[in-house]
């Protein structure tokens, strides 16, 4: 079994929530997850941004579905680190 421990993201959001809410959200989904928003590029209705989340086993699907649901998209996943578990 396999944990995900970085997603760096592209992800186009909407003006609001504003950076500091969108992020605080997604840092709520895990209860180590660090998230960090850069933006890249902005135009009359929304922003281009890169996301990274870090933590000990983040959910991608978990992550892509509360993006979503601000009203944002994620373009691509542009850099992903996954570690491997020993099985007992």
């Amino acid at each position: 079994m396999t944990k995900t421990r970085k997603l760096v993201l592209d992800v186009l959001k909407p003006h609001q929530p504003d950076a500091l809410d969108f992020t605080s959200a997604l840092a709520d989904l895990g209860a180590d997850y660090r998230v960090k928003l850069t933006v890249t590029e902005v135009d009359k209705n929304t922003e281009s941004t890169i996301v990274t989340i870090e933590g000990a086993d983040i959910h991608f699907d978990t992550i892509k579905e509360a993006i979503e649901k601000m009203g944002a998209s994620v373009h691509s996943i542009d850099e992903v680190e996954v570690y491997g578990t020993e099985q007992a």
